[in-house]
């Protein structure tokens, strides 16, 4: 049987909440946003790269954002030494490239236990606790939210592009 990217059921937008409530609702909502994008495809059409030379690819985004997200909360916020999914100094584009759709539930499954192990490591920190990034400036807690929201926001567009590529849908 192929596997099929499941439904994705995105969770009501705060309106009016506090920061941390509104950062957070925000990240959720993009996050099931990359997922929802990916829905009711196959995992080869999850494979399907944009257009040549661009290695840009739906499931590659999902393996991205796995990266970026333990990258940000848990090696760089907490500083947890812990590997990389996909990356390696030999293969810093690991995420993008060698897809296997036989894979590709496993790496949805692989995003969706990052993001949990995120929201985990980082429920107890306060939004102005900082640490040193690694040109030496401070960051803080809610520079990571405010970049992880950007950054899904312009992958979100790239997956737009993508999934209206493969079968022509459209929208949110």
């Amino acid at each position: 049987m192929t596997w099929i990217a499941p439904t994705i059921e995105r969770k009501e937008l705060p309106t009016v909440a506090g920061e941390r409530e509104m950062l957070q609702g925000w990240l959720d909502f993009h996050r099931d946003t990359l997922l929802a994008k990916c829905t009711g495809l196959t995992a080869d059409q999850l494979t399907q790269a944009s257009s040549a030379p661009s290695n840009l690819t739906l499931l590659g985004l999902v393996r991205h954002m796995t990266e970026v997200e333990r990258t940000w909360f848990r090696k760089r916020f907490l500083g947890e030494r812990i590997g990389d999914h996909y990356f390696t100094e030999d293969h810093p584009d690991a995420d993008f490239n060698d897809l296997d759709p036989a894979a590709a539930e496993a790496h949805f499954a692989a995003f969706r236990t990052e993001i949990e192990a995120c929201d985990e490591a980082v429920s107890d920190s306060e939004l102005d606790e900082t640490f040193l990034s690694s040109r030496g400036r401070p960051l803080s807690l809610r520079w990571i939210y405010v970049h992880m929201i950007e950054e899904y926001a312009r992958h979100n567009g790239h997956a737009d592009l993508l999934r209206e590529q493969i079968d022509g849908v459209t929208g949110s």
